[in-house]
């Protein structure tokens, strides 16, 4: 979800959830600027079933509201049913949107929510491209109530210089638009307006309401959100506030929005007496617009603070071709117990100021820190050397994802801190550091019996379905290595370092790059000439597997005086019927079968053709029943070793020499 244009200003996110409210990422296939909340189950109210009465009159009521061509004022309120199935749906437009465009914006909104975002859920809301509409339903009375959660509060990552003339224009500039927007009719509250400001800058001020608050009504939201800006991002050169029953928007970009599409009617209109459809007797749809009173439904503020969006002025006049763009701005959601936002002085507080005895390890962009906040708790930090642009889209990158999922085979992101050239990641704080510390190391992979090795094997599987399928989102890692897989104090595995991974439309099946990055011995042959799936992960599974059951690490195994990968050995012992000789030699009490059987796994996961691979949908099910049926693997693609590829180098290629010429490439 994109959280500005590239023609405005970089900017962060913080969202507020109304109680019993959850939010995530739009999936792909979604507009790509579409905030939304879903009402969580937990509230009493639940989800309602397929084809079930609720789910009829959700439809019929969505279905009248976005179609309805009487209403030209960009504002609808209708509801549908009787007693515990009736709904309530209110859609409003900018109020520049013209009619056909505000009905094709609420159509778009109605089936990002029901048919995929807030699918079954019976209370959504959601806001479409820049808040050109809005649309919410919900089976308890949404109409004629003040209501300023959930919402979501967006700043520009600039500052004003002259800041106290600076805040003195926009107050008296917001002030302003909310006086003519509460002085609207039951059909418009809305204001738009331009003042000059300091340093010869323009500044540009939108407002709106609900058309059927009171003047009163629109008047005490907006003055909540107006409070909000002295509260959360004083000075700041862009502001937006975004809340069901009003928002508010200024910058010194212009709003690029034209004249009213609908200008106030000289009297309010009445609500039309007659039902739009003709429903059963028993129910009508009905176009409510009454005024009514301030709503008291409790709110709780959860402060979740996206990275910068680095987006500048001279990328939407010059940009730069790219096959495999880092995902536009998406909010994040973290619980509401908590801040994603740390300051350089508590990190440096709690890792004795990056001390080496609080190093734990190196990466590809920078070193990791182990640290104890003021309350006790251990975290890791990684931080990064600040040397490469590529780091800081790798930082922005885990963030926008690894903050929105939740999974015992995941790390917890903690937060994160960006202070000057600092970019620094707050982790939960995972004790047994990572796979290849014990498993390539002979003295303590002997730590790790058979059982602990089929834990990890399956965690690690677990943690991949739940990206590619069980997640609101489909994300593709692209980087799964022993390294990237940390171990707690039971050695349940977390998959780490989100840093290149990608999200995929719920249809997409390949996913293009010009730049493979990676690290030689896990990346399949696919992805090294550009091409990426739910299936290259599985591929780097396949390499994990084998790696965690030999202790041996893909490339690099010296035989004799010739040098091989480990799928090159592993084909070769299942072909002549030795598989065992790859096991490493320190599982001695496990399941001959069960070993066997995941080498099996690991070859087929590590074929060459990508339609035989099978999906971690398929691998988690033969984990859960020992007598499903497993295909017989082909040879495995395997890599020149002589060509190696730097870890998140952009230029360099592996080499694969292909040895089989079985069927076309799968997706």
């Amino acid at each position: 979800m994109a959280v500005l244009s590239l023609r405005s200003l970089s900017f962060v996110c913080c969202l507020l959830l109304i109680t019993n409210f959850t939010t995530q990422a739009s999936a792909d296939n979604s507009p790509q600027n579409f905030f939304y909340f879903c009402d969580d189950h937990n509230n009493g109210r639940g989800n309602y079933t397929v084809n079930s009465t609720y789910d009829t009159n959700l439809n019929t009521v969505l279905s009248t509201l976005t179609s309805n061509t009487e209403i030209d004022y960009g504002f609808y309120n209708f509801t549908y049913g009787e007693n515990t199935d009736k709904v309530y749906a209110i859609g409003l437009c900018r109020g520049d949107v013209k009619p056909d465009e505000c009905r094709n914006c609420l159509q778009h909104s109605r089936a990002n929510l029901t048919q995929q975002l807030c699918r079954n859920r019976k209370e959504a809301i959601g806001w479409y491209e820049d808040e050109k509409c809005m649309l919410r339903y919900s089976d308890r009375s949404i109409f004629n109530l003040n209501e300023i959660g959930p919402a979501y509060f967006m700043w520009s990552m600039l500052n004003a210089t002259q800041v106290d003339q600076f805040n003195k224009v926009v107050k008296d500039l917001l002030d302003g638009l909310k006086t003519k927007a509460k002085s609207g009719d039951s059909q418009s509250k809305y204001a738009t307006a331009s003042v000059s400001g300091p340093d010869n800058r323009t500044i540009y001020g939108l407002v709106q309401c609900t058309p059927n608050l009171s003047g009163p009504q629109c008047d005490d939201c907006l003055v909540q959100s107006i409070k909000e800006v002295s509260h959360c991002c004083n000075s700041r050169l862009g502001v937006r506030i975004v809340r069901p029953s009003c928002n508010l928007r200024f910058e010194t970009a212009s709003l690029f929005y034209g004249t009213p599409a609908y200008p106030p009617s000289p009297s309010p209109s009445p609500s039309p007496s007659q039902p739009l459809l003709m429903p059963p007797p028993s129910s009508t749809v009905t176009n409510n617009n009454s005024s009514g009173v301030k709503s008291n439904k409790a709110t709780i503020i959860a402060i979740a603070i996206a990275v910068p969006v680095v987006v500048f002025f001279a990328v939407s006049l010059n940009p730069i071709p790219e096959k495999d763009p880092i995902p536009e701005k998406e909010e994040i959601e973290i619980d509401n117990s908590e801040s994603l936002q740390f300051s350089i002085n508590d990190i440096r507080n709690a890792t004795d100021d990056f001390s080496d005895y609080n190093k734990i390890g190196e990466g590809g962009f920078g070193a990791v820190y182990k640290g104890r906040l003021s309350n006790g708790q251990e975290i890791a930090i990684k931080r990064l050397s600040g040397k490469t642009s590529q780091g800081d889209r790798e930082f922005e990158n885990e963030v926008r994802l690894l903050s929105k999922l939740q999974h015992r085979n995941l790390v917890r992101l903690l937060g994160f801190c960006v202070e000057g050239k600092e970019r620094l990641l707050v982790y939960e704080f995972v004790i047994n550091k990572s796979l290849d510390y014990f498993i390539f190391d002979q003295t303590k992979r002997a730590q790790l019996d058979w059982e602990k090795r089929y834990k990890i094997i399956t965690g690690i599987a677990r943690g991949i379905l739940y990206l590619h399928q069980d997640s609101r989102l489909r994300i593709i890692h692209r980087d799964l290595k022993p390294s990237n897989i940390l171990l707690d104090e039971e050695m349940n595995p977390k998959l780490s370092d989100f840093g290149l991974a990608r999200l995929f439309d719920v249809d997409q099946t390949l996913g293009h790059t010009n730049r493979p990055f990676g690290t030689s011995g896990y990346m399949a042959p696919e992805y090294v000439n550009g091409k990426f799936s739910e299936k290259s992960d599985v591929f780097s599974f396949g390499v994990l597997v084998l790696e965690v059951i030999s202790g041996q690490k893909n490339s690099g195994i010296w035989n004799g005086e010739k040098k091989e990968d480990l799928l090159s050995i592993a084909w070769r012992n299942w072909r002549e019927g030795t598989a065992a000789n790859i096991v490493d030699a320190t599982l001695i009490n496990g399941s001959q079968n069960e070993i066997v059987r995941c080498i099996h796994i690991g070859l087929l996961c590590v074929q060459e053709n990508v339609a035989a691979r099978p999906t971690m949908a398929f691998v988690v099910t033969v984990f859960n029943s020992h007598s499903q049926t497993l295909p017989v693997p082909l040879e495995p693609a395997y890599y020149d070793d002589s060509a190696q590829l730097p870890e998140f180098n952009s230029g360099a290629t592996i080499e694969y020499t292909t040895r089989s010429t079985s069927g076309e490439e799968g997706q």
